[in-house]
């Protein structure tokens, strides 16, 4: 009897060094040896890819956001747009609208944000992409096709003051190819474009 409670003492106390030595190796020094080659080798993506302006973070350039004018829900002229968010862009809040491609209430939305992108830039609604009255998956998508942003450069050249071309170099100098020359599909980051755009306003 004595010699049964021994042996199932000694299982025990041999479980729990087990669980501590796990606890240690996988809850404190893997995640510390994680972090650490982040921080190393990916500061800038291990910290969300924040970008600065004059030492001051303005976003991140994996999270779209709104560019609207202050106050509104409405859209400002002077910047690019990016693509329709579901979630208002909340990293949080990750989501499509969950409406099927035949859903008549996607169909009809869709319609009514073709209209109101062509009536905003001016242009034919033949020529909005689907990108521009579609959000992504996320729904926090920080990316516009080449389509999108060259439809926006007549009207955000307009509200500031500079000419087209202007404004179609600083879209084709943002816009980033297919990776390998063959994977995704060329984009242009929105954040990054209206910072640039910023900056050409200054000079």
């Amino acid at each position: 009897m004595n010699t049964s409670l021994a042996n199932s003492a000694r299982m025990v106390w041999a479980a729990l060094r087990m669980l501590l030595v796990l606890t240690i190796v996988t809850g404190i020094v893997y995640p510390l040896v994680v972090t650490g080659i982040g921080q190393a080798a990916f500061h800038d993506k291990a910290n969300g890819s924040m970008v600065k302006v004059e030492g001051t973070e303005v976003g991140s350039k994996l999270i779209g956001q709104s560019w609207n004018i202050k106050g509104t829900d409405k859209p400002d002229p002077k910047w690019f747009q990016g693509r329709p968010s579901n979630s208002d862009y909340d990293p949080l809040t990750t989501g499509s609208s969950q409406l099927g491609a035949s859903d008549p209430t996607l169909v009809k939305n869709v319609k009514g944000a073709k209209k109101q992108v062509a009536e905003f830039n001016g242009v034919p609604e033949a020529k909005v992409p689907t990108d521009a009255v579609t959000g992504s998956a996320s729904a926090i998508d920080p990316d516009i096709s080449p389509a999108y942003a060259d439809i926006q450069v007549k009207r955000v050249a307009k509200a500031n003051g500079l000419t087209e071309t202007q404004l179609q170099k600083l879209v084709d100098d943002h816009t980033t190819s297919r990776t390998l020359g063959f994977l995704g599909e060329p984009h242009v980051n929105v954040l990054e474009l209206n910072i640039a755009l910023k900056e050409l306003t200054k000079k």
